[in-house]
């Protein structure tokens, strides 16, 4: 099983990642809507904080079940937000 350490560092990046592509969808692409993008960042950095925090008070139970639903979770809002970015591109 992986630390908390090394999973909070997996879903910095993964956030950082979006948002670095929110990003370059802002500069590289002047059709885009900038309100939009504005909105999937700050969706970005909700996910961000809302993991990191739940990450840090695991609920009572199952440890094993608990992160196997939180990276399912993850994995999901991801998804969702992947989807977004390529609906503005």
């Amino acid at each position: 099983m992986m630390k908390r350490r090394e999973i909070k560092k997996d879903i910095n990046s993964l956030c950082g990642d979006l948002f670095a592509e929110c990003v370059a969808l802002l500069q590289y692409k002047d059709t885009t809507n900038k309100k939009d993008v504005d909105n999937v960042m700050l969706t970005i950095m909700q996910m961000q904080n809302d993991m990191i925090s739940r990450l840090s008070h695991v609920e009572p139970g199952s440890t094993k079940l608990f992160f196997k639903k939180m990276r399912e979770e993850l994995m999901a809002r991801t998804g969702d937000i992947v989807e977004q970015i390529k609906a503005l591109a």
